[in-house]
């Protein structure tokens, strides 16, 4: 036990919401390339998949019985209701970690591609692991209040680095990001000397900070794109429509706003006014 104190260890955390399963597939990854080459292991990985372990069996997104979004319960309390207590013993079990990779995928109503989310006031300290998780893009975004009470902030405030990863779309597995993360995560442990085997930085991410355009239903209705996910766009070009099937009109059109990249993309085709349709990064507005 005395000689695993000096090791260097990251965690890896995922499950936090039951209907986001594509850290299933990365947790799954991860450890076969452990065990089939564990001489290559210097450090420590400890792996959580399944903070919220009901949610997943009940394919619910938050505590089932609590209606509660285990996300915005942290850091927890010792002394509170019992969702407190776990999390607050949660948080008790990563601190120390020399980093934590917290993967989310998207709900079930988007599609994301694979991103690392950090705050500006983390991201010193963060970028250069981000840098090396073999993702597309890096959104570096402004502090929120509901931000205080997830994992990752009360990690980070307590000096245990720790860096959002989002991609794929809610209660589905995509395949291939989760083997493009996956290249990542041992990217980044070669980079913390706890991997000694072959890594290598497969895709530089474009990195964001405010130049990202919002695309919102103004109608309720179904939509149907007329794009797809990660397509380039111009300013002008049409996104999708949102229909009316009772009638067979076209209730709006929706057009970019800014020409760049659709990252965010609609899944799910019923839309209330004010749904979320897309998120385009805008061209021109990156940082290498």
């Amino acid at each position: 036990m005395d000689g695993q104190k000096n090791k260097r260890r990251i965690s890896i955390v995922t499950g936090t919401h039951g209907d986001e399963l594509e850290g299933q597939y990365v947790c799954y990854l991860l450890n076969r390339k452990i065990k089939e080459e564990s001489e290559k292991l210097n450090g420590i990985v400890d792996v959580y998949p399944a903070l919220n372990p009901m949610g997943i069996d009940t394919i619910t997104r938050g505590i089932p019985g609590f209606d509660l979004d285990m996300n915005r319960t942290f850091p927890g309390s010792k002394d509170g209701a019992v969702t407190e207590q776990v999390a607050y013993d949660i948080v008790r079990d990563l601190l120390g970690s020399d980093l934590v990779i917290d993967i989310h995928a998207s709900n079930i109503f988007l599609t994301e591609m694979p991103q690392a989310r950090i705050s500006e006031e983390t991201a010193n300290s963060l970028l250069s692991f981000a840098e090396n998780l073999n993702i597309d893009l890096i959104w570096i975004h402004a502090a929120a209040t509901v931000l205080r009470s997830t994992l990752a902030h009360s990690l980070n405030s307590q000096n245990t680095k720790t860096i959002v990863v989002e991609m794929g779309v809610g209660m589905r597995i995509t395949k291939r990001y989760g083997e493009q993360l996956v290249e990542g995560i041992f990217n980044v442990m070669k980079q913390l000397d706890i991997w000694q085997g072959e890594a290598e930085r497969l895709k530089k991410p474009i990195v964001c900070k405010d130049e990202v355009d919002f695309i919102n239903a103004p109608v309720s209705g179904v939509f149907l794109p007329c794009v797809t996910h990660l397509t380039k766009v111009e300013k002008g070009q049409p996104i999708g429509d949102i229909l009316e099937p009772l009638t067979g009109n076209i209730l709006s059109r929706l057009y970019a706003r800014q020409a760049g990249t659709v990252f965010t993309l609609r899944e799910y085709p019923i839309v209330d006014e004010g749904s979320l349709i897309a998120r385009i990064l805008i061209e021109g507005g990156r940082n290498a």
